[in-house]
């Protein structure tokens, strides 16, 4: 099974809670078409269970998850970005990290279902 990194905005401090609420339900939805497409998709919204998980005096960073993120995109086989993605930080590491590997960048399900490789 192809895997396939979903990258897109997480949160932002200029839209409020609503916003980041937004956010997550569109990387969400992104990241089931994958799937339903027949891809393994990685979908870095669902992280939220381990930070509503945390115990007390345990903690985990924003540079965690960034680091936790980017492990799995070193074995992902295509990178799919989705809108709003230039204004996150986060993603712009993604997108540098996938080019340095070497790994395909797409930016909607039908240039993924286009790759040569995935085909």
């Amino acid at each position: 099974m192809i895997r396939v990194y979903v990258a897109g905005l997480y949160g932002h401090t200029n839209t409020g809670i609503i916003g980041n609420l937004n956010n997550m339900r569109e990387g969400m939805r992104a990241s089931l078409e994958v799937l339903l497409k027949g891809y393994a998709p990685f979908v870095p919204w669902f992280d939220y269970h381990f930070q509503l998980m945390l115990r007390d005096k345990e903690n985990l960073t924003v540079e965690d998850y960034y680091n936790y993120s980017l492990a799995w995109l070193e074995v992902s086989d295509v990178l799919f970005v989705i809108s709003n993605h230039d204004k996150s930080v986060g993603v712009n590491r993604e997108i540098e990290k996938a080019k340095e590997l070497g790994i395909p960048i797409v930016y909607s399900i039908k240039e993924l279902e286009e790759l040569e490789c995935v085909s």
